[in-house]
């Protein structure tokens, strides 16, 4: 099975709306974090440059990775700038530490 590593950068105003689209999809399990930083829109000249928003990370099948990638894309696009972004990444190997579990992906 092919694994693949889901991370998306929104808004903290859409997090709801993308959590509650994703577990309408059936999406096992996230993990959420408030991360700050600044891309295009950054204004160096002011205080407090730096924007809030949230970062999702999500593991999933290569086989769900179009599906859940486009719920997030939907649910966190507001037209304006400084919407975030979405990654997909390769995962090597992924162990669950519970279960003490050889490697998967």
């Amino acid at each position: 099975m092919e694994l693949k590593k889901i991370t998306a950068i929104v808004r903290t105003g859409c997090l709801e709306a993308v959590e509650n689209s994703l577990q309408t999809i059936g999406v096992a399990g996230i993990t959420v974090t408030r991360v700050k930083g600044y891309g295009e829109h950054s204004n160096f000249f002011s205080n407090g440059w730096y924007c809030t928003h949230a970062r999702i990370e999500i593991y999933t099948e290569q086989t769900r990775v179009h599906e859940i990638v486009s719920t997030v894309m939907d649910a966190a696009r507001t037209g304006r700038r400084g919407d975030g972004i979405v990654a997909v990444l390769p995962v090597e190997q992924l162990y669950k530490i519970r279960e003490s579990q050889t490697p998967t992906g």
